[in-house]
């Protein structure tokens, strides 16, 4: 059994939100906690009053403070705020991108059971019953073991404690080819590093467009520096009356690319969630794949 092969946007073209293949609606901006250790409560809370409703964290006490994430989740759901309006998205990770000393789970047990304790930190950590998505934070070496974590993931969908699933740090076409030719729930998404270096995913990004998977992109504006400084943004940004971040994240926004951020700026996430008030043509999309296209060849 698997989803069709598509997604769809909600509210137009313009929405905020694209609906998965699984009839998930998210976010087209989801704002990312990675690294944010003692000050992911009060940063989480902040992105959810400025309008985020869509978060992306992790159960790896290394690099996530899912905790924390639940905490400011906590307030603006006491005050009103709903959980079915909030994407929700974590990740399972293998032992190997753990701190041995803050590991989520039992790292003796099997991996199928690992998943199971490392979903049930995460419930308990983010203080819901549910999740909007889980992510395998990277593939395994040997593609059986990334197949039985996938099987006792699908098994956590079948029970309907989270809506749909995902991969993260998939560089590999033939390895995404060969999950979703093996699994009974394929994934709705992947969320890769987007840069120059791995030719912004142009083979994978087409996959997923064919199979109806939604990408999405972290690092977008860290590791693109060179982009965004290039004459031919900065002159779009002008005449929009933009940032060259805000014409970038709304360029791939447009190509249905999924963008988190992790501003810790107030004045940034404004930014961030304001690319919907305004869009690009197509001449200036063209413009700006581009320079995807140089970046990708050097």
């Amino acid at each position: 059994m698997s989803a069709p092969d598509r997604a769809s946007t909600e509210g137009g073209e313009d929405g905020r939100r694209v609906v998965s293949a699984y009839g998930v609606a998210m976010p087209r901006i989801i704002y990312g906690t990675a690294w944010k250790k003692e000050r992911t409560a009060s940063l989480v809370e902040m992105a959810l009053r400025a309008g985020f409703r869509g978060i992306d964290t992790a159960c790896q006490p290394k690099h996530y403070h899912e905790p924390g994430v639940g905490e400011g989740l906590a307030a603006p759901l006491r005050e009103g705020l709903r959980r079915s309006d909030i994407y929700l998205q974590t990740k399972f990770t293998s032992f190997q991108g753990q701190d041995p000393d803050t590991v989520p789970y039992d790292p003796k047990a099997g991996l199928a059971e690992q998943v199971r304790q490392s979903f049930k930190a995460s419930l308990r950590n983010l203080r819901t019953d549910y999740l909007d998505g889980l992510v395998l934070h990277s593939p395994y070496p040997d593609d059986k073991d990334t197949l039985e974590v996938w099987r006792a993931m699908e098994g956590l969908h079948e029970q309907g404690l989270v809506r749909q699933l995902g991969i993260s740090n998939c560089y590999e076409l033939g390895r995404l080819e060969r999950l979703c030719g093996q699994a009974r729930f394929k994934p709705a998404l992947i969320q890769n590093r987007f840069h120059a270096k791995t030719r912004y995913d142009r083979d994978i990004r087409v996959f997923c467009g064919n199979k109806g998977i939604l990408y999405q992109s972290f690092w977008t504006l860290t590791a693109n520096p060179e982009i965004l400084a290039q004459p031919a943004l900065v002159e779009i940004a002008k005449k929009h009356g933009r940032s060259p971040a805000q014409v970038f994240f709304r360029f791939l926004t447009q190509k249905n690319i999924v963008c988190l951020t992790g501003t810790s700026s107030r004045e940034h996430m404004a930014q961030d969630l304001a690319i919907f008030e305004f869009r690009l043509s197509p001449a200036e999309c063209t413009v700006l794949d581009a320079l995807l296209d140089g970046a990708g060849q050097s």
